[in-house]
């Protein structure tokens, strides 16, 4: 990047401010200075440019192609230096810790001790997006991430919170006295599968069955999976982790161990320092994952 090759900076907030209102006195309002400013600027930006970036439509304006493609740039950039910046002057300090997590995590490990959370820490808010999407991590938006995979996530930092220790089970009002000795008599059995995964295939062709299909497959979201698997919907392969009190009290039924892949739920975060308030739910994450 040649910093040199750059149109002033003026000239490029002006055209990002108009990019961002869509009109030309907007724009002005937002840098609080004179719409005949914010056409100069543009003006001269074209010139250096020596593209159209603007064409005139009716009373108003609207941007070229090459207008709309250089203020999405603009917007994209400018938006990241802001987010920056705040988290590094510590504007953002009253902005609610954000995290993201598998459905399944969410209800099967996570919210059943957030009461601890809230007892420690009562002064931060929290906001939590389930999802099996793998969001982004930006300054100004989500702080912490917890996915499960092989802790190689390019660009971002992971430690592992729960390892994983695959079981494939079924309750035991579904499986009753099915005697299951292959991993080709699951075949009968109706499965269920969190979005986002491909569990069932890789369990079945890792165990050699690669022909055939099973009875029928629900894809759900992960913490419906864990409810289907106790109500007797399907089959599931799961993290033990997660079902271990039902398969104490006998209501579910473990029918084969799972392999040990090298994966597990891990907590992510972007490099470098964290804010206050997510250095505080990592600290609490890691203590309650030591603690089993």
């Amino acid at each position: 990047m040649s910093l040199r090759n750059l149109p002033p900076l003026a000239q490029l907030r002006a055209f990002a401010a108009l990019a961002e209102s869509g009109a030309i006195s907007k724009a002005g309002a937002l840098l609080n200075v004179s719409h005949a400013a914010i056409s100069q600027q543009v003006r001269a930006l074209e010139a250096h440019l020596g593209q159209q970036l603007i064409e005139r439509d009716g009373r108003g304006t609207r941007l070229t192609d090459a207008g709309a493609r250089l203020g999405e740039a603009l917007t994209e950039g400018f938006g990241r230096m802001t987010r920056e910046i705040e988290a590094l002057t510590g504007a953002d300090a009253d902005r609610a810790l954000q995290i993201t997590t598998t459905p399944m995590f969410a209800q099967a490990w996570l919210m059943p001790r957030l009461t601890s959370f809230r007892a420690q820490h009562p002064d931060i808010d929290l906001m939590m997006n389930p999802t099996a999407e793998p969001l982004a991590l930006e300054p100004g938006g989500l702080d912490l991430a917890i996915r499960f995979g092989n802790g190689t996530w390019p660009g971002l930092e992971a430690q592992l919170l729960v390892a994983t220790d695959f079981v494939i089970a079924g309750a035991r009002s579904l499986v009753g006295d099915c005697d299951v000795q292959r991993p080709e008599d699951l075949l009968d059995f109706p499965w269920l599968q969190e979005f986002g995964t491909t569990e069932i295939n890789d369990w079945l062709s890792r165990h050699g069955v690669v022909k055939g299909h099973v009875k029928s497959l629900t894809t759900l979201p992960g913490n419906l999976v864990l409810d289907g698997l106790r109500s007797g919907q399907g089959i599931v392969a799961a993290t033990r982790a997660f079902i271990e009190p039902d398969l104490e009290r006998g209501d579910l039924v473990v029918l084969f161990q799972g392999n040990d892949l090298g994966t597990g739920y891990f907590l992510v975060h972007r490099p470098g320092v964290m804010r206050p308030k997510a250095r505080a739910f990592a600290r609490w994450l890691r203590n309650e994952a030591k603690a089993g």
